[in-house]
């Protein structure tokens, strides 16, 4: 690979994984973190970085440009629950950001790009159970709305301006190397942190709240082997269906009492309950592994284990 990679929205949940994931595999100089906030202190700092608002396109283009750019991974985007709170901006920032990203590849300067789509694309009228690739969406949350949009955004680029860009729906994704960053599925993350300090929670949606869920391991490896894949391969230019594991929070507690015992859960449901009750409970991700190989390589039992083992050494 000779030229450079683009990550926005690096400081996020799954940007900070990606950016160190990228970096190990092409090197730390080829991979440009970009996000809102400053120079960063941490692991993102090992290599370039650019203080950038996707939403200002001549910033955008400058960095583009100064780094000889020739793929973007943009994940900078106002989540479920945060989108909820101001409208106005997660419509703003979700598709002009798209906008300006897909516009740079339609002028020939940027090769690839990835985008992510989330379950938040479907709504109350969707099927629940192994909720298929094709099939009503009709969302009901501002952030839903955007990802239905962008979808449909990015195939109208694709096939009207051949633009190569690829995307997953997301379903909630679990990690240890990064805070939750305001969406619906975050309690699966939070939960981790106060077993361990505190051997309690006050979970914010209801005992039976199932929903697909994702080790990010297995998102990143997703994301790059999609990345990875041949142009032929992706016949899919909205975004793929890719699941891991469907769980409650019931039975997500009761494997953590595997390993602590003494773990407490309760449930406060508030307005995310609603969010994710709108959501399916399961995915048919077969379009995924038949075109590019998909395959998860967690379970949950595997997930809370190595959660755990990781957030122990640091939470105190």
């Amino acid at each position: 690979m000779t030229n450079n990679i683009l990550v926005i929205g690096a400081a996020g949940q799954i940007g900070t994984e990606l950016v160190l994931a990228l970096r190990k595999a092409y090197g730390n100089d080829k991979i440009i973190a970009t996000d809102l906030k400053d120079a960063p202190k941490d692991e993102l700092a090992e290599g370039p970085y650019e203080q950038l608002d996707v939403l200002d396109k001549d910033k955008l283009f400058e960095v583009v440009k100064k780094y000889n750019v020739s793929e973007i991974y943009l994940l900078a985007a106002l989540l479920s629950a945060t989108a909820e709170k101001n409208p106005a901006l997660g419509w703003e920032l979700n598709m002009n950001g798209l906008s300006n990203v897909l516009d740079l590849s339609k002028e020939g300067l940027i090769k690839r790009i990835f985008w992510p789509s989330s379950i938040a694309v479907f709504g109350p009228n969707t099927p629940k159970d192994m909720t298929p690739q094709r099939t009503i969406m009709e969302p009901t949350t501002v952030y839903g709305i955007t990802k239905v949009a962008g979808e449909s955004w990015c195939e109208y680029y694709a096939n009207k301006y051949k633009v190569d860009v690829r995307s997953i729906r997301y379903p909630g994704i679990i990690g240890y190397k990064s805070a939750p960053g305001g969406g619906t599925t975050d309690y699966a993350v939070h939960i981790f942190h106060e077993a361990i300090k505190n051997g309690e929670y006050a979970c914010f949606l209801s005992e039976d709240a199932e929903l697909p869920m994702m080790y990010m391991p297995d998102a990143v490896k997703a994301t790059l082997e999609l990345m990875d894949a041949p142009a032929a391969n992706i016949k899919l230019r909205t975004s793929y269906n890719i699941t891991g594991f469907s769980f409650t929070p019931d039975v997500l507690a009761d494997a953590i009492r595997k390993h602590i015992p003494q773990f407490k859960m309760s449930y406060e449901p508030d307005y995310r309950d609603g969010i994710a009750k709108s959501w399916p409970s399961s995915l048919d991700d077969r379009m995924a592994r038949e075109q590019w190989g998909w395959k998860p390589e967690f379970t949950i039992e595997k997930m809370v284990e190595d959660m755990l083992f990781h957030l122990r050494e640091v939470v105190v």
